[in-house]
């Protein structure tokens, strides 16, 4: 476990430019120790083990690997503030001294690298400095804070998982639930928050081509699942660019394809993975009723016998994510006021794909909010601008976001919101 700051030096890191050393120092232990989707062990007992340490009554294997740190302060309203704590199948590209060297077990049992590309490290470290601030402020507000460490959220799960083992029956039931996420397009020192639509509904597609295999050399005696799959995911694109309503945004990515073992051998099979985003249910739907459609109808046209026809399945499909507009405004004015109108910036809406909202489903009268934290280094944002050109996006084996300054702009943003919902009457 990190050790704890005095208490001078933890109130005055809330205003610092920079975050207190051992919060850095645990984003670097973090950082080069990730774990995948239900595995997050050793993230996990590091976040309980501090929560403890802050006073927070502390529930360790809740959902899998899930961790709830429960903080009573008196009568007033339930606020819930989540990080969540896995890693991504990515081998890290970053040269960093603290670089991921870890290994992970894939879900097809194989051994893969595995980076905190999508910065749930820094997530789990501003959770750190949040617990610490608001044990240390106690005078300053009443009610009671549960603050989650959530496993899996890549892909999702990781939230049904924790509500579905009792979430909010077996600790206090948020009135209110707020969440970040580090975000590659703005620099450190800034925040967004959505007033609405923040993070569009996401679909794991998987696609199986069967086909009848043979000799390279004697394709018309083979039923081919390559050239099949070749023919759908062409196929697909006027999904998108003739079928959709250009007013509702809508991706359909394939991400994955699979089959074949040699050069001159036609395969038996072939696996496409495919993501899909929208903000729409209803659209969301079309799109993954359309796929069926292209594959079972591309499979015919290409002459497949019926028992050789394309298999899809959705094995995963979360809802989008909207902030609670009357909550988002409060804590977009907080910010505003705090932090100056230059540091709180605009957003489009963004196509990638989250659970939180999740908690906030499972109960209508839950108000949400998820806000972004600005996470790239000044100098680095400044000079790509001056280019023409982007920073390494989330989910790249590039992406490292400038730990001191995102850490310290998260907890004090964090603890600002949390401080605003527990405020004293």
């Amino acid at each position: 476990m990190i050790r704890l700051l005095p208490l001078a030096a933890l109130l005055a890191s809330t205003v610092a430019s920079a975050a207190p050393t051992d919060l850095v120092a645990l984003y670097k232990d973090l950082h080069a120790h990730p774990e995948l989707a239900f595995q997050e062990t050793r993230s996990a007992a590091l976040l309980a083990a501090e929560a403890r340490a802050a006073g927070f009554t502390v529930t360790e294997k809740v959902g899998g690997t899930g961790v709830v740190a429960v903080l009573a302060n008196g009568p007033g309203p339930v606020l819930m503030v989540r990080a969540d704590m896995d890693g991504l199948p990515i081998k890290e590209a970053t040269g960093l001294p603290y670089a991921s060297a870890a290994m992970g077990k894939a879900a097809d049992g194989g051994m893969t690298p595995v980076m905190h590309a999508c910065g749930h490290d820094i997530h789990m470290s501003v959770w750190v400095g949040v617990a610490r601030a608001m044990a240390a402020s106690k005078a300053n507000w009443s009610g009671t804070l549960v603050m989650i460490g959530q496993p899996a959220e890549e892909g999702g799960g990781g939230a049904l998982a924790m509500l579905e083992d009792g979430l909010f029956k077996r600790f206090p039931k948020p009135q209110v639930a707020l969440a970040l996420h580090d975000d590659s397009r703005i620099p450190a020192g800034t925040v967004s928050v959505p007033p609405t639509a923040a993070l569009a509904a996401g679909a794991m597609v998987d696609i199986v081509i069967p086909g009848i295999g043979g000799h390279g050399a004697y394709p018309a005696t083979t039923k081919d699942p390559i050239m099949l799959a070749a023919r759908i995911i062409t196929g697909l694109q006027p999904l998108i660019s003739r079928e959709n309503d250009p007013f509702q945004p809508g991706v359909i990515t394939v991400g994955s394809i699979h089959g074949g073992t040699k050069h001159n051998i036609i395969p038996d099979e072939v696996k496409l993975q495919l993501t899909v985003r929208s903000y729409d249910s209803a659209q969301q739907q079309r799109l993954l009723d359309g796929i069926a459609r292209v594959a079972r109808g591309e499979a015919i046209a290409a002459g497949f016998p019926d028992d050789k026809m394309p298999v899809t399945t959705v094995p995963h499909n979360i809802r989008a994510t909207r902030n609670t507009p009357a909550l988002a405004a409060r804590v977009n004015d907080l910010f505003v006021g705090k932090f100056g109108q230059a540091r709180v910036i605009s957003l489009d809406p963004s196509m990638a794909s989250e659970d939180f909202n999740d908690f906030g489903a499972a109960d209508p009268a839950i108000e949400t909010t998820i806000f972004w934290l600005g996470a790239v280094k000044q100098s680095t944002f400044d000079a790509a601008k001056a280019k023409g050109q982007t920073t390494p996006s989330l989910h790249n084996s590039g992406f490292a976001p400038d730990p001191a300054p995102t850490i310290a702009m998260g907890v004090e943003a964090m603890t600002a919101a949390a401080q605003m919902v527990l405020a004293r009457k």
